[in-house]
């Protein structure tokens, strides 16, 4: 059985080796059957559902770690045997190469080099890419207008209250925890959304041809990440202390 979505975040066990922080964050999501996405998965995961679909997520955001680069990630939402929740990330594509080398042969998750930019006028953030990666030719704009804090729902918790990631490494299970706030969500309007190649680079083809059936907005949550563990080790359960 899956575990709760909480909003916040269970206690993130020691040892607790990295603080991010996310900003000017946009997700927008679309709706998909699981089984379309099934097999975009890695073993000992499977599609998690809201309400009998799955989404598939675009996430542009800013970073803040030792200097400020931006990062585009592809994801999905994932559970695992044991029933942790979390996210597997298709591809996180970034304008600082030395995330590529950490977060590929370190970590074991698909950091790919692109040319990117970012810009914010009042209420309005734009965001492009053009990936640099060997084999690969795909680009990306994001433009959204970011309107009233948003009272965060069941969908908002799902799509966003997510503790921590499955991936692969060394031919094995991993899953790497994180901890943070809960979300400052805020309405986003679609200003303007090209796809010509993201979606279909990791496997999800023509999907960005229509709009996401979900957007918000956020200005940022600071993070900080535990140690890996295989996926089957059950979290521990324990109430969060404030």
């Amino acid at each position: 059985m899956a575990e709760l979505v909480t909003p916040e975040a269970p206690i993130l066990p020691w040892p607790r080796y990295l603080r991010q922080n996310w900003l000017d964050v946009s997700f927008l999501h679309w709706a998909v059957e699981p089984a379309s996405i099934a097999h975009l998965y890695p073993p000992e995961t499977e599609p998690d559902t809201f309400e009998g679909s799955s989404f598939v997520g675009v996430v542009p955001f800013q970073m803040a770690l030792f200097g400020a680069f931006l990062e585009t990630n592809v994801r999905l939402y994932s559970v695992d045997r044991t029933g942790r929740r979390g996210v597997v990330f298709l591809s996180l594509d970034t304008n600082r190469p030395g995330m590529i080398a950490a977060g590929r042969w370190i970590v074991g998750v698909p950091y790919r080099w692109a040319r990117m930019n970012f810009r914010a006028d009042g209420d309005r953030y734009a965001y492009t890419s053009t990936l640099r990666w060997p084999g690969v030719a795909a680009s990306s704009r994001v433009e959204v207008k970011a309107g009233e804090p948003l009272t965060s729902g069941p969908l908002e918790h799902f799509l966003t209250a997510r503790w921590g990631a499955h991936f692969v490494r060394a031919g094995r299970m991993w899953y790497l925890p994180n901890e943070h706030p809960v979300w400052p969500l805020r309405r986003a309007e679609l200003i303007d959304f090209s796809d010509d190649g993201l979606l279909a680079s990791v496997g999800l083809g023509d999907l960005g041809r229509r709009p996401p059936d979900h957007m918000t907005f956020s200005n940022g949550v600071a993070a900080r990440f535990g140690r890996a563990v295989r996926s089957t080790t059950p979290r521990a359960v324990r109430p969060p202390t404030r």
